[in-house]
């Protein structure tokens, strides 16, 4: 049999079947289709506007290096006009962060975008080995991914950014909607499809591969000799994500369109008015200024429990209340520093204020 030719260039050979559509097609077609299906999630989505100051997340794995170098791609195409920043989050794993970072250090040579990392020892006085070390492995992602959100946006202020993009596809999206319901969790079941999040006093945070397949990110990042970090994080074998991603697969396996259909599932979902009343209200933490829905933010908890030995406690809740009831620690206790947001977001707060009677 010869060779099949593209299925839309009907010139070269075809080298690849794309998992999204199924199409066979060579490889110079590849990359125009995926960076423009990417181009035009950007462009439906208003997600940007000239001269914005744009923070990639960076973590030097394939997701985060492609994002970065379709973004640069697209921004110099399509002249959008922004400047675009790396911004690296060093949670302090031995032989997993510490090899990424130095990917990430060449990506920003290769690409000449200014590079910003962030450790959560420097904001935090813990690093994730040492909190494996004190807790376990049976909660630590509910402390990392509750310490990196907030170092993204704590990074995000020292750079002064307008938005932050992060390499989340459809595949992570898909995961997450399937964890929610697993979990009835309707409050982020109800926002995890979103493109774009912003609360009052954090910076935008938006998806651009929101509806790209996490295998056609690998076979981009293969294609294009993208230099990127393989290895899983050490510390996640273990996570509760694991399930949803195994489940997602098989159903994948059977059906290609399972995952977009998933996340169309999500857009799709509306919260009563009678539920949403009952959602607590955001409001800022009284110990970090961080946004919460609480006197204090989940980070600000999970450190104290951390500091007053107490962490396996912390995420369940009942160590607020054995806290209260024994007593705080002394003054020596390591507290997160105060969150000032960036001078764009404050400005824009003291615009729209009420003015005095």
């Amino acid at each position: 049999m010869p060779p099949r030719t593209c299925a839309l260039c009907d010139d070269a050979r075809a080298i690849l079947k794309r998992p999204k559509t199924g199409q066979q097609i060579c490889k110079e077609c590849f990359f125009y289709v995926f960076e423009t299906e990417v181009h035009n999630t950007i462009t439906e989505a208003c997600l940007f506007k000239r001269g914005d100051r744009v923070a990639i997340g960076a973590s030097g794995g394939k997701d985060s290096t492609v994002l970065a170098h379709v973004m640069k791609t697209l921004n110099e195409r399509y002249a959008y006009g922004l400047e675009l920043f790396l911004l690296s989050i060093d949670e302090g794993i031995t032989g997993y962060r510490d090899d990424s970072l130095e990917t990430v250090k060449r990506n920003q040579q290769q690409y000449d975008i200014p590079l910003k990392i962030l450790s959560y020892d420097e904001l935090y006085g813990w690093t994730m080995d040492a909190i494996v070390s004190q807790i376990g492995r049976k909660n630590n992602c509910t402390f990392c991914g509750v310490f990196r959100r907030q170092a993204l946006d704590r990074g995000a202020a020292i750079l002064d950014v307008d938005h932050i993009v992060t390499g989340h596809n459809a595949d992570d999206i898909a995961e997450t909607v399937l964890m929610n319901i697993m979990r009835g969790d309707i409050a982020r079941l109800g926002r995890c499809t979103s493109i774009c999040t912003q609360g009052e006093d954090t910076i935008k945070r938006s998806k651009p591969f929101k509806y790209a397949y996490e295998k056609e990110i690998v076979m981009y990042a293969y294609f294009k000799k993208l230099d990127y970090f393989s290895t899983e994080c050490i510390y996640s074998p273990d996570a509760y994500r694991g399930h949803a991603r195994a489940f997602l697969k098989d159903l994948e396996a059977a059906r290609p369109s399972a995952i977009i259909d998933i996340i169309h599932s999500g857009e799709a979902f509306e919260i009563k008015d009678d539920v949403k009343a009952t959602q607590k209200l955001q409001q800022t933490c009284r110990r970090c200024g961080y946004m919460s829905s609480n006197e204090l933010c989940k980070a600000c908890t999970l450190l104290e429990g951390l500091e007053c030995g107490l962490a396996s406690n912390a995420v369940t809740g009942s160590a607020r209340r054995k806290l209260d009831v024994e007593g705080h620690p002394s003054k020596t206790m390591r507290q997160i520093p105060f969150f000032r947001a960036p001078p764009h977001l404050q400005l824009s707060k003291q615009s729209v204020s009420p003015a005095p009677s």
